[in-house]
């Protein structure tokens, strides 16, 4: 079955132009307006990763960012956000609220198909077996995060982020070394944005009281430990 990606926007022309450079990317379109029909759309069937435009009508597509990562048949689909907005406060506003990704308008079907792809290789990867530090462990056939047992609701990128930490724990890694491990170095992500995934990741754990797992070591970057 090819893989489906939602396209949410309110123009027309935008949803047949995606739509259009999909099918010959040879994935399966999903096209909605609005978040009504939006949530439509993945009742019929949960999309493989969703395109979101940022300005919607009704209920922006931050807000509805934010509502798919609260939610449990949307919290793991990666989200790229199709924007006119660049500026980088901009950027991390929308990175904060679950975004996994960008395209600044207008943009290229050629560069939009290449960031579909990285985006699902890196949160889609196939991983085999189990990996357990302290509390937590990482089913990796099940995709799935347990403290103490208990199931952890956890994002797509957090998740790439924690299976790295926890299959190189008591490391140091730079903020460029994380991107290129984590995001792919061919992927063009700005630094910063490591800094909003962590601080996502802790919050993560924070109800488990395993947020001090994830250490800063000031002036070097990032280490995963289970002594803390």
């Amino acid at each position: 079955m090819s893989k489906q990606i939602l396209i949410i926007d309110d123009e027309p022309a935008i949803r047949d132009m995606v739509a259009f450079a999909l099918r010959r990317g040879e994935y399966e379109p999903a096209l909605a307006a609005d978040a009504r029909e939006a949530q439509l759309r993945i009742a019929e069937r949960v999309p493989d990763l969703i395109l979101l435009d940022w300005m919607l009508p009704g209920t922006s597509g931050l807000e509805l960012a934010r509502r798919f990562r609260r939610e449990s048949m949307t919290r793991e689909v990666p989200i790229i956000m199709l924007t006119a907005r660049g500026e980088e406060n901009d950027r991390v506003n929308g990175l904060e609220a679950g975004v996994d990704d960008y395209v600044v308008k207008p943009f290229s079907a050629r560069e939009l198909l290449a960031r579909i792809k990285a985006v699902l290789r890196r949160t889609r990867g196939d991983d085999d077996g189990s990996v357990n530090i302290g509390k937590l462990r990482i089913d990796g056939a099940a995709h799935r995060v347990f403290a103490e047992e208990q199931p952890v609701a956890i994002g797509p990128t957090e998740y790439r982020l924690l299976l790295f930490f926890m299959t190189h724990a008591e490391r140091v890694y730079s903020r460029a070394q994380l991107l290129d491990h984590v995001w792919g170095g061919t992927v063009y992500v700005e630094e910063r944005t490591v800094d909003v995934h962590i601080r996502r990741l802790r919050k993560t754990l924070e109800p488990f009281g395993l947020e001090n797992m994830v250490q800063t070591v000031r002036g070097a970057g990032y280490r995963f430990s289970a002594s803390y």
